[in-house]
C-alpha cells in the first residue's frame, strides 16, 4: 500500500506543556506518555497504546474500570467528569496509592 505511513503505536507530536519522560500529556484529543523529556512546544514521540504506570490522583480505582486523564493536575484518576477516557485501570488502586497501572486504549 504506497499510503501507509506509520502503525501508530507512537506519534512524534508536540508537547502542550513541559512532560518528563514517562509521564502523560493530552495533545489535542490525543493522549500520549512522552518517550523521553519534553520543553514546552518541542516535538518528541508519545506512546499511544500499551501498559503504563502513571501518576494517580489520591482516589480509589478498580481492576478493568475505565481511567481518565486529569489534565489540570496530569494525573490519571476514575473520575469521568470533565476528564478526557485514556484506557482502563489493570489493577485496582487503593485511596491514597500515588501510581496506578493503565492500559492505554489509543485516541477514540
Amino acid at each position: 500500500m504506497r499510503n501507509f505511513t506509520a502503525k501508530g503505536d507512537s506519534l512524534t507530536l508536540t508537547a502542550p506543556y513541559a512532560v518528563a519522560a514517562g509521564a502523560g500529556a493530552l495533545i489535542g484529543a490525543t493522549f500520549g506518555v512522552a518517550k523521553s523529556a519534553l520543553a514546552i512546544g518541542a516535538r518528541g514521540v508519545f506512546e499511544l497504546v500499551g501498559c503504563y504506570d502513571l501518576a494517580k490522583d489520591a482516589g480509589a480505582a478498580a481492576e478493568g474500570a475505565r481511567a481518565y486523564w486529569d489534565n489540570t493536575a496530569k494525573v490519571v484518576t476514575a473520575t469521568a467528569a470533565g476528564n478526557t477516557l485514556i484506557g482502563v485501570f489493570t489493577a485496582a488502586r487503593a485511596a491514597g496509592a500515588t501510581t496506578a497501572n493503565v492500559r492505554l486504549n489509543g485516541s477514540f
